[in-house]
């Protein structure tokens, strides 16, 4: 990506002297128990749909876990594209002949050119694709796990956990907004500063709130208190990418996320819970950043380190 063009597989902006700016224009077609009258929603149907999600993408990382602790893996099946892309489109390199082998296709960018042809903008995962028609649905990243947990609740698994307690929406939104803005798209902010000026601001920003949820996961064992909510699905990714990639290649560096206490802690307390860890892959997820961003890691060499034997250790917080 140079310095003033889009990445058009990650929707983001690096333009040189300004702040990092992500294009956040999505596709908002909805999937519906109960489809609006009047609107392009498509219908819940288990089997119908394909969610196309990398492991390296924290964006889609979080929708592969949603699916898996909901219980949802038999009624809605997934893709996975490799680590790696070009400038035009996720592809998928992990399976035979580098072909979807539900899809058919070898580039994602082909199910959204099937219902948008010359689709102008970024080709995003995660991605809701239609099976037999071959064509995206959507890649509103957000609101396709708050449909996956809202819109597809008939289907879920009979244990599976109240991700939006209803007492606690109007906090929860709140503090994933923060999330969002602050660390998630922050950990970015810094990667792709501009400027200095632009970088100093960033990361000034995103350690702010580092140390907020430090001092939160103080007094609480997850965000909005004893019991996983998508509050905690949504850090996590960021969290998990952190000392791999985050610390160096984006220079988050005032310190590693083994050097804070309660977010070591409380990130090794989710990733040993089911549907975490297991859905984590470093390998991949080092390739991705360090491979793909040419602009920040010029020979695309890919680190050794850093040590994440860690991640099984006891985290205390029981």
């Amino acid at each position: 990506m140079s310095e003033n063009e889009e990445h058009s597989t990650g929707g983001v902006y690096s333009v040189k002297g300004k702040e990092f700016t992500r294009d956040s224009r999505y596709i908002e077609t909805r999937i519906m128990a109960e489809p609006r009258a009047g609107t392009d929603d498509y219908p819940v149907e288990p089997g119908r749909y394909r969610l196309v999600a990398a492991y390296a993408c924290p964006w889609a990382n979080r929708s592969i876990i949603v699916r898996d602790v909901l219980g949802l893996q038999d009624v809605i099946s997934l893709g996975t594209p490799g680590p790696t892309h070009d400038s035009d489109s996720w592809t998928f390199d992990l399976d035979p002949d580098g072909l979807d082998p539900v899809l058919g296709i070898h580039r994602l960018k082909e199910a959204y050119e099937r219902r948008f042809p010359g689709y102008p903008r970024g080709i995003t995962v995660p991605a809701m694709v239609e099976v037999e028609t071959g064509q995206v649905v959507t890649n509103d990243f957000a609101q396709i796990t708050e449909d996956l947990f809202f819109q597809w609740k008939a289907h879920h698994r009979p244990d599976a956990p109240d991700l939006w307690p209803a007492e606690l929406r109007p906090e929860m939104r709140d503090v994933m907004r923060r999330i969002y803005t602050e660390v998630n798209n922050g950990v970015y902010r810094c990667g792709f500063a501009g400027s200095q000026e632009a970088y100093d601001a960033a990361y000034d920003r995103l350690w702010t709130a580092m140390d907020w949820l430090e001092e939160r996961l103080a007094s609480r064992r997850y965000l909005m208190g004893d019991a996983i909510t998508e509050a905690d699905i949504r850090l996590f990714t960021t969290l998990v990418r952190f000392d791999p990639v985050y610390h160096g290649h984006f220079k988050c560096n005032r310190q590693k996320l083994t050097e804070l206490p309660n977010l070591w802690g409380y990130a090794r307390d989710l990733f040993q819970t089911p549907g975490f860890g297991n859905n984590v892959d470093f390998d991949q997820i080092k390739q991705h950043y360090y491979v793909v961003h040419t602009d920040l890691n010029p020979l695309s060499i890919v680190p050794k380190g850093p040590d994440l034997s860690g991640w099984g250790t006891p985290h205390g917080r029981g």
